[in-house]
This record gives C-alpha cells, structure tokens and sequence, in this order.
C-alpha cells in the first residue's frame, strides 16, 4: 500500500512558526509514503519542505513560483518565495514543473510539479501536485489551468502499472466545470481517453470531506461556506488494481496543542500496489 497526501500550508500567513510545529506534528501522525504541498514558503536557504523532508527523513523536490509578488506584498516581504513542493518516503527519480496559463486575471504563477517516485518492489509513482487560481469568478482561468495540467500529466505519466496520482488545491467544488473536466468522468476529458478518479468518492458514508472547513477559525474569517477544494485524484487502477483507493479521509482537521497548522484540511489516500493481492 502506499500513503498519498494533499496539503495546502497557509505560506507564511498568521502565526507561521507556531504552524510549521503542527505541521510537522500533523505529517508524523499521519506517515504518508508522498505528499503534495502546496502554499510552500521558501527564503533563501530555508524552507518549509526542506525542514519538514529533513525532520521526516523523506526526499524532497520544489518549485517555486515565477511570480511571487500577490504574495509577497500581502505580508510586505519581498523575500519570501512561494511555490509547491512534495516529499517523498522513497527517492524521486525525476521532476519537472510547468507554469499553467494565467488567464484574464494576467500571471500570477500557478504551476504544476511532477516528481516520479521510485516505490519499493520496482513500483514507480507518477505523481503531480498543483495550485490553482483562487478568484472565485475565475472558473474559465481554472479550466484552461486544468487543461494544461491534463497535458502535463499524460506526457509524464510513463507506461508504468501505477496510474498517474494529481494531487492539489484546485480552488474549486466537485461539481464544478473544472474538477469535471480534470476528471473525464461526468464530461468529454480534457485529454482524449484520459480520466482521473475522486478518491473522495470511496470515503465512508457520511464522512466530512470539506477541506475549507467552518471550524477553522484561519479559514472561518473568510466568511465563506464549507467545501471541498482540495484533492487527490487517481487513474484508473493497474491490471491488478495497482493506485485504487483502500481508504481517504482528512487530516489536519483540528488543532495541534492548541494551534491550527493551516486554513486546508488535508486530504490523506491509501492506495493499493500490486502486493496487495487485488487481482484476480
């Protein structure tokens, strides 16, 4: 089996060092195998992945964004990267990061990294972590992001057993025209033949699956309503049911000796490898 996580970090925001402690406390508790972050603060020589794959004694890779300044004014330091990154319990073999298309709203850097993951017993991970715009009225930005992505993904995907893992913050609901068009399985797919799987949908029945989530009083000031934003998606599974979900629930989804870690819950997948015995 392998642990996949999707986490948005916050950045820099509110008390960020105090975080960065829940953070950590958060990824030790849920002990993913490869995680896709999102909001990654870098300055210099530091970096929140880099401490948090150092603390872990995971792999790292990270991209930070091209266009850092929306952000680097919101807390009046121009020294502070922004970017995605991802960890991994096992070596990462390959990565690339592609810089999606900004739409009207002009660039402001949202990108996707891809990090081939070299899993024990030959298993090799496509895996993909990206951050959308946020504008709330920017769903035709979005799907022309997603579109990009959808690209991205099948050119990186390899002729491997492991279906491609997409992991991020997409700034968007289930339903809407974007998370559909990334999927392929409720309209025509972005790519030809391509289609990527909610792993939420093999959640237990009634579980709380809203990732901006009212409880948190980071994500309560914003006054909006509680949704679901934050994904792991999945290929169809392998020939003997390598990539389908076992289990997804959320984590990060309360405070940690007092302190909220971000404004995401994030969303942690078990997927089945071919040790599994799935087959038939």
């Amino acid at each position: 089996m392998i642990r996949v996580m999707t986490w948005n970090l916050w950045w820099r925001f509110g008390p960020w060092q105090e975080r960065s402690k829940a953070i950590l406390k958060t990824l030790r508790d849920a002990r993913p195998d490869v995680v896709g972050l999102q909001e990654v603060w870098g300055q210099g020589d530091d970096n929140i992945a880099g401490w948090l794959a150092k603390e872990l004694g995971m792999h790292w890779a990270w991209a930070p964004s091209p266009e850092p300044g929306r952000w680097q004014r919101r807390i009046d330091d121009p020294t502070v990267d922004v970017g995605n990154a991802v960890l991994s319990r096992w070596p990462i073999t390959e990565r690339e990061s592609i810089v999606l298309p900004p739409g009207e709203e002009g660039p402001d850097g949202q990108q996707a990294l891809y990090a081939r993951v070299a899993a024990p017993s030959g298993v090799e991970v496509p895996f993909f972590t990206t951050h959308l715009l946020s504008h709330p009225y920017a769903s035709a930005t979005r799907c022309a992001q997603v579109s990009a992505l959808a690209r991205f993904v099948h050119e990186r995907r390899g002729d491997g057993d492991f279906p491609p893992v997409v992991t991020g913050d997409f700034n968007a609901e289930p339903d809407s025209d974007e998370m559909r068009l990334l999927s392929g399985t409720k309209t025509a797919p972005a790519v030809r033949g391509q289609v990527l799987y909610d792993a939420w949908r093999y959640a237990r029945p009634g579980a709380a699956g809203q990732t901006w989530d009212l409880a948190n009083p980071h994500a309560a000031r914003i006054l909006e309503w509680d949704t679901r934003i934050d994904y792991v998606l999945v290929g169809p599974p392998g020939p003997v049911g390598e990539g389908h979900v076992r289990n997804v629930r959320r984590a990060g989804d309360g405070p940690v000796d007092g302190v909220w870690p971000s404004d995401h819950c994030a969303v942690v997948a078990d997927l089945a490898t071919e040790a599994d015995g799935l087959g038939g």
